[in-house]
């Protein structure tokens, strides 16, 4: 599998540019992938599943949200992920755009699988499908951490990335990644998007939700809850055991890939 570089693509956000990447297959696209990525992270962190999508047909579009990565705004600072969820819509228009009549797929991980569920709430005419990785969803226990009167440190601890140890470390070293504490205003923004997401009934896109069994950053329990109040009737859903929070980067990856694009083609072919 071929390594195929994004090329640039900007959009003016709620709070200025947004910076992020657009991957074109080696031959006409089938279908479009739109992804959005979690927490204190940036894009250029899913290459491998850039990789994965291209060789697929896929054309991937991405970009950092507001206070990530490249894009603009004060880091890790949302005070609402309302106008963040406008942000993706800006991107996912572009997508249609650039590629009339091809079905549309959103891929979530992290908070980014949390954006993606109010997303698919609020523009499911716009999406053919939408996967859920790792998703916030239900309730998460640092978003207690804004009760406090002071927010003390939370570090992440690389190893709850992946079994593979080159994901931590690389991890470690990535000046894009936001390695600082949380934000009150964030803490607060989350708890009211899930919320948002609970109150906002059950998704009418076929979606699946895909989680790793020993993930200790957004663990499986709450997700599942909260999952389980919004799902559409039937709706798959996944836990890989033994895998850690980003299951995008985990040891078992191919077989997470696999599953998404087996439940892709199910989605775009009907």
């Amino acid at each position: 599998m071929s390594t195929i570089p994004p090329e640039d693509i900007d959009t003016t956000g709620h709070a200025g540019l947004l910076i992020g990447s657009r991957w074109s297959p080696p031959a006409d696209p089938t279908w479009v992938a739109v992804i959005a990525h979690g927490y204190g992270e940036h894009i250029g962190r899913y290459q491998w599943v850039a990789d994965r999508l291209t060789s697929d047909g896929a054309v991937v579009y991405a970009h950092d949200h507001v206070g990530h990565g490249r894009s603009a705004g004060e880091r890790v600072l949302i005070e609402d992920f309302e106008p963040v969820v406008d942000d993706l819509h800006l991107l996912v228009q572009r997508a249609h755009e650039e590629n009339p009549g091809l079905p549309l797929v959103l891929i979530g991980h992290s908070m980014g699988g949390m954006i993606a569920a109010r997303y698919t709430q609020r523009h499911a005419d716009c999406l053919a499908a939408t996967v859920l990785s790792g998703p916030v969803l239900g309730s998460w226990e640092p978003t207690a951490l804004a009760d406090l009167d002071e927010i003390p440190p939370t570090p992440i601890d690389p190893t709850t990335l992946s079994r593979d140890e080159t994901v931590g470390s690389d991890y470690q070293v990535d000046e894009l990644v936001w390695h600082g504490d949380f934000k009150r205003p964030t803490l607060h923004a989350l708890r009211s998007a899930l919320d948002a997401i609970t109150e906002g009934g059950r998704l009418t896109v076929p979606t699946i939700w895909l989680h790793g069994a020993d993930d200790q950053l957004v663990p499986i329990g709450p997700s599942r809850a909260g999952w389980e109040q919004i799902a559409p009737e039937g709706a798959p859903a996944k836990a890989y055991p033994g895998a850690r929070h980003e299951i995008f980067n985990e040891t078992n990856r191919e077989e997470v890939l696999d599953d998404v694009l087996a439940f892709v083609h199910e989605q775009i072919a009907s």
